[in-house]
């Protein structure tokens, strides 16, 4: 497998590949990282899939969990929010990568840097790579499949001949982690006035990001972005520079919204910034990025793997375009509600004396944090297609939680009613699907943008946390629907067949 883009997109998906035991090979034009961190949060979903793993810890400690967040800087409370994990968690992207990366390495992941896609080409079993490293001749790749994690101006894209349709940039914003020596110690993160709005987010002792916005110009967005550009703009907003000096990076971004017409071509497949770009706002990007890898990463592993067909990596596009399209949508709501001008000062007035309701809180709230997302998976309980509910659990072995029976990436089947017909149903599935009997001593289950639900009687959980098939707790499980289930989403039956084991970090890697 090659992955192009060695992003926290492209990097997850990494991981996820090596867990199921893919080899993987990420290619990145760029020499090394440059510490540039567009992204500064992680949400609540995001944080729950890195628990799924058993790393979240780690991404805790170099980070802060903060009690707010916010829907065009107005603020949103967190606290209600039905997770272990209610709080975002403000950490720059390039310390997200650098711990993705450390993970990657410890897996076996291959990383291959100055590396730049410049040709693609598919054939029936697979798709030659060619690449550029600069002063060395560099031999193509052949792989199973290409990702194209390579951001907005995916070359992976082009070269797959995938349309990217959406609405322009209207305006400009500069962005640049400085330091702000005369910021006053009462400042409030952001600032709107009479031609823009700017903002200067304290991320490290001592250190700002400050963005500036300047609306209805549009910068060539070849020009280079200086540190002098990014003084200016907070100048013409703010009065003054706040003297700001030492820039560890500058660059700009505008409200481009754009979406790939299709996520998959063939034996090419899209993920993060390459299958969607929009408006910073609201900390969604890198968390969508990372959620598509998440969602992508089993299935792929189970095509290479010869469990399921090629048909399943249809269901990518399906679930995922959608998830991406409101992200669109709702960051260019938000974007207009950043306009200057006495109309969008009403709205938003207009806007805020709204979110002090409970319900509207909560549904922008689970709308960004993207804990209410539901996929088509074709069953009717009210658990199916939802993320699965962080319950607490006793088995055989002693207590944990249903987060942690995912650590291995795998699908498992939860009997929480000790049936042994759910067992033997899915037998012929036991070198792809975990069976684990619990008992869960909670009666109703949490489930953000719905009521409580009666905990269930059964679950099959895919290896991303989303159910695909539930029985009720009084219900005697239908096992046709749970094979038809098994069948669907993890392949056709095996008679005979025993657990498979998985791949062991450090183990053999290359282009798959």
């Amino acid at each position: 497998m090659v992955i192009a883009g060695a992003g926290p997109t492209g990097l997850m998906l990494a991981c996820e590949l090596r867990l199921a035991g893919v080899d993987v090979t990420v290619v990145d034009r760029l020499a090394r990282r440059t510490g540039e961190s567009r992204a500064g949060g992680m949400h609540c979903r995001t944080l729950e899939v890195l628990d799924q793993r058993g790393v979240l810890d780690r991404f805790l400690a170099a980070g802060e969990l903060t009690p707010v967040g916010h829907f065009s800087g107005l603020m949103l409370d967190f606290d209600g929010l039905e997770s272990r994990h209610p709080l975002p968690l403000t950490i720059l992207q390039s310390t997200v990568e650098r711990l993705l990366e450390e993970w990657a390495t410890d897996l076996g992941v291959r990383l291959r840097w100055s590396a730049e896609v410049v040709d693609v080409q598919q054939h029936e079993d697979g798709v030659t790579v060619g690449l550029r490293t600069p002063g060395t001749a560099s031999a193509p790749l052949r792989a199973r499949y290409l990702v194209g994690c390579d951001g907005g101006r995916s070359t992976v894209r082009r070269l797959a001949g995938i349309a990217f349709p959406g609405t322009p940039a209207t305006m400009t914003a500069m962005i640049g982690d400085v330091e702000l020596p005369d910021l006053p110690e009462e400042y409030v993160w952001a600032r709107r006035c009479a031609t823009g709005e700017y903002s200067a987010i304290p991320f490290e002792p001592g250190w700002y990001r400050v963005i500036t916005s300047d609306y209805d110009r549009v910068a060539d967005r070849d020009d280079p972005a200086t540190f002098e550009q990014l003084r200016q703009s907070l100048i013409k907003l703010a009065g003054t520079d706040h003297g700001m000096r030492n820039p560890r990076w500058i660059s700009r971004f505008g409200d481009a919204a754009r979406q790939a017409a299709r996520y998959r071509a063939g034996r090419v497949l899209l993920a993060g910034d390459a299958a969607h770009i929009h408006f910073p706002a609201g900390g969604q990007g890198l968390n969508t990025g990372v959620q598509d890898a998440v969602n992508l990463g089993w299935k792929l592993a189970s095509v290479v793997h010869g469990h399921a067909p090629q048909d399943l990596l249809d269901t990518y596009h399906a679930e995922r375009h959608p998830v991406g399209e409101r992200v669109l949508q709702n960051t260019r709501a938000q974007a207009a509600l950043t306009r200057p001008g006495a109309q969008t000062d009403a709205l938003r007035e207009v806007f805020a004396s709204l979110l002090v309701y409970d319900d509207v809180n909560r549904r922008l709230r689970d709308m960004l944090t993207a804990v209410d997302i539901r996929y088509p998976v074709g069953d009717r309980h009210p658990l199916a297609g939802r993320r699965v509910p962080d319950a607490g659990l006793k088995t055989s072995d002693g207590a944990t939680r249903v987060h942690a029976l995912l650590h291995a990436a795998r699908p498992v089947l939860l009997d929480l009613r000790g049936n042994a017909a759910l067992g033997a149903a899915a037998r012929d599935w036991a070198d792809r699907v975990d069976v684990v009997e619990a008992r869960c001593e909670d009666a109703y289950w949490a489930v953000p943008s719905h009521d409580e639900v009666r905990a269930p009687g059964a679950l099959l959980i895919r290896p991303d946390g989303h159910v695909a098939w539930a029985a009720g707790p009084d219900d005697a499980a239908d096992t046709a629907a749970l094979r038809t289930a098994l069948a669907t989403w993890f392949g056709p039956p095996r008679p005979g067949v025993r657990r498979a084991g998985r791949a062991e970090p450090g183990g053999k890697c290359g282009a798959e």
